[in-house]
């Protein structure tokens, strides 16, 4: 099958492998443009035009494909027959969406409607789901909106961060497309509405939710909510929930919280630290101990939190014991504000 892929981070770039491994026909791959990245504040390119380049494909990257009539000349004369959308950061006009005969399909890292548009795996965590899952969604003008062909669900691990989620879903998300595709093209052409129906797909039913843009303030860290709310926050948006320490930002990249209904879902060398301190009495962010193999307890609203590896401004993430001789914390100590 011909497939116009769209796509941007390396979330999608597993899908894209995928389709080309399988044997389809990738005609181009339209992604962002270059953007500038890193300390030395170069333009590089996204990780799907790297890819994509490495297999000797056309790349398209407008600024803005809805206002870029040349590109989407351009786009309908490679004559796909599906386009694939994964990860892509820009809203596809109804003129693009209308443009292949099979369809645009997305690949939607949530359990639809539950986390339309950005960052669903961050909120996921954020908000303490159990579980989330994969979608492949015919895309329609709203967002995330459209009827969903397949999907599979996995369960959250509570220590799994963000970058550890997200690749489990992007594997996922490239096993369903894959599996999705000789579907849509043995349903064939036709009016919208009756080729979806010969697809069988199942309409968004329920409450959904939005996975707002995140904001400079949701990453720091407030010590006087509960442990597992600060943990949550730590897994949704690692590496980039922080503190301060002295004066200095301190970036939390691992943390447990000492929680006994949890005790089960942590490591196995933490476990027996819960119960070890009273609840509540502290100040928020204060140090109740410094474990030399392991880390920070830390108090919170309720139960502590173990800080098992973080990064100091000006310095390498590490873990303990590196991190503590690094802060150089006492009992008593406390995180601040800054």
């Amino acid at each position: 099958m011909k497939i116009l892929f769209w796509g941007t981070p390396e979330y999608a770039v597993p899908t894209l492998d995928a389709l080309h491994d399988a044997g389809h026909t990738v005609v181009g791959v339209v992604t962002q443009p270059d953007r500038r990245r890193g300390r030395g504040n170069q333009l590089a390119p996204s990780p799907v035009k790297r890819r994509a380049e490495e297999l000797a494909l056309p790349v398209f990257t407008p600024e803005r494909i809805r206002r870029d009539e040349d590109c989407k000349t351009e786009l309908a004369a490679l004559g796909a027959d599906a386009s694939v959308v994964v990860a892509f950061g820009q809203i596809l006009p109804k003129d693009v969406l209308q443009q292949p005969p099979l369809g645009c399909w997305n690949g939607h890292g949530s359990l639809l409607p539950r986390w339309r548009g950005a960052g669903p795996i961050q909120w996921a965590l954020l908000e303490g789901d159990e579980e989330t899952g994969v979608g492949i969604m015919a895309m329609e003008k709203g967002l995330d909106t459209g009827p969903v062909l397949l999907e599979q669900r996995i369960p959250i691990q509570l220590l799994e961060p963000s970058i550890v989620l997200a690749e489990r879903l992007s594997a996922l998300t490239a096993e369903l497309m894959v599996q999705a595709i000789p579907l849509i093209e043995a349903a064939g052409p036709g009016c919208e509405h009756e080729r979806l129906a010969r697809l069988n797909v199942r309409v968004q039913a329920g409450e959904s939710t939005y996975a707002r843009m995140l904001e400079k303030q949701d990453f720091q860290l407030d010590w006087s909510a509960s442990a597992l709310s600060i943990h949550r926050k730590v897994m949704g948006l690692h590496p980039g929930a922080f503190t301060h320490w002295q004066g200095k930002r301190l970036k939390v990249l691992r943390t447990e919280p000492l929680i006994e209904r949890l005790q089960d879902q942590l490591s196995s060398e933490v476990r027996n630290l819960v119960g070890q301190w009273p609840t509540g009495g502290y100040a928020p962010g204060s140090i109740l101990a410094v474990i030399e193999d392991l880390g920070l307890v830390v108090s919170s609203s309720g139960c502590p939190l173990l800080i098992r590896e973080a990064q100091l401004e000006g310095k390498a993430r590490s873990t303990a014991p590196v991190l503590l001789q690094q802060l150089k914390a006492t009992p008593g100590d406390c995180f601040g504000d800054g």
